[in-house]
């Protein structure tokens, strides 16, 4: 398990190889699930890297140097880590060229263009690179044509559908795996969320190898939500205005960071998906029609997440269009009740 991270010993080994061969590349991008550890490879990547004592090779930073001791303080001159404000939907062109009055005098491309601090290399995070805008990546494109000497780019985002093609076709591509679902339960209890194996193990089971998603999970407030949120979704009439709200709330409640929210949402649509897939099982073949748009409605709301569209105006289409499904479905069907799901 390199530098105690869970389930990405493959790619460490490849990075140790690379370094041996002398072919380190000057832009990476990470992609996989969220909540897998990136973020956290790509610290202790930098790390490694900055450290003055230990070989680049050795992935395996000293922790006594005066880079170690910097980096562990979080104010390393030779590290930038920049990531999606809380009131953006896309990465700002500030964050990479600095604002009108100092362009290409502040930002993260001025400053990963400077000389490193302690002579050997600048590194530079940019999380959340599924939401580089068209503006904001084109301001990256001179770095990552003409890359610095001795600078290393890592981006992390999900997938590489997602990104942009000036951004993907020059970038390395380093696929990180979902973690294996018995490490996401130990991890649950190591870190205390979660006391009970059996729930630890349900809740890793449901997390698709993410420990954030299992976290959210595992928030007893989000099960009693469920089940008012199945509750209205099983009503003959769906009252937009009231779900909508109820969903925000519960988006809300994940935290302050828009990845957490946009995960919050992502799992209450999963369980409208769940709802509505049993509901296609058990209905009469004249009301398939609606079952099937209301599935439809969510797969639409999923789209839109991952397009980075604004979570709020989500939740309000997404809520709209059930209630009118529903509405129009009155009279047709008669909508089952579940009470297992």
């Amino acid at each position: 398990m390199w530098q105690g991270i869970y389930g990405h010993d493959e790619i460490a080994e490849r990075f140790r190889q690379t370094l041996r061969a002398g072919r380190l590349a000057s832009t990476y991008l990470f992609v996989g699930p969220p909540g897998i550890g990136k973020r956290r490879f790509a610290l202790e990547l930098a790390h490694a890297l900055l450290c003055t004592n230990a070989s680049e090779a050795s992935l395996t930073p000293c922790g006594d140097c005066e880079s170690c001791r910097l980096f562990a303080g979080g104010n390393h001159p030779d590290l930038d880590v920049v990531g999606l404000p809380a009131d953006k939907a896309t990465l700002p062109i500030e964050l990479f060229i600095g604002d009108r009055e100092h362009r290409n005098q502040e930002g993260l491309c001025h400053r990963l263009g400077m000389r490193p601090f302690f002579g050997r290399r600048k590194v530079a995070i940019v999380d959340d690179a599924d939401h580089f805008g068209i503006a904001s990546a084109n301001c990256l494109l001179k770095t990552l044509e003409e890359p610095p000497p001795s600078a290393l780019l890592i981006l992390i985002g999900t997938s590489p559908s997602r990104q942009l093609p000036t951004i993907r076709s020059r970038s390395q591509v380093m696929r990180f795996q979902p973690l294996e679902t018995e490490t996401v339960a130990n991890l649950l209890i190591a870190t205390g969320i979660v006391s009970d194996p059996a729930f630890a193990a349900q809740m890793a089971g449901l997390s698709d190898g993410s420990l954030e998603r299992a976290k959210q999970l595992a928030d007893p407030e989000l099960w009693k939500f469920r089940e008012h949120f199945l509750a209205a979704l099983r009503a003959a009439r769906v009252d937009s205005v009231r779900l909508a709200r109820s969903v925000q709330s519960c988006t809300d409640d994940a935290g302050k960071e828009a990845a957490q929210r946009r995960e919050r949402l992502r799992i209450i649509i999963g369980f409208a998906l769940d709802f509505y897939r049993g509901t296609l099982r058990e209905m009469p073949e004249s009301g398939m029609l609606a079952a099937v748009s209301e599935l439809d409605a969510c797969l639409l709301a999923l789209e839109q997440i991952d397009r980075n569209a604004n979570v709020g105006l989500v939740i309000q289409n997404w809520c709209e269009s059930l209630s009118q499904i529903a509405y129009l479905g009155t009279g047709a069907i008669q909508r089952l009740a579940h009470p297992n799901y």
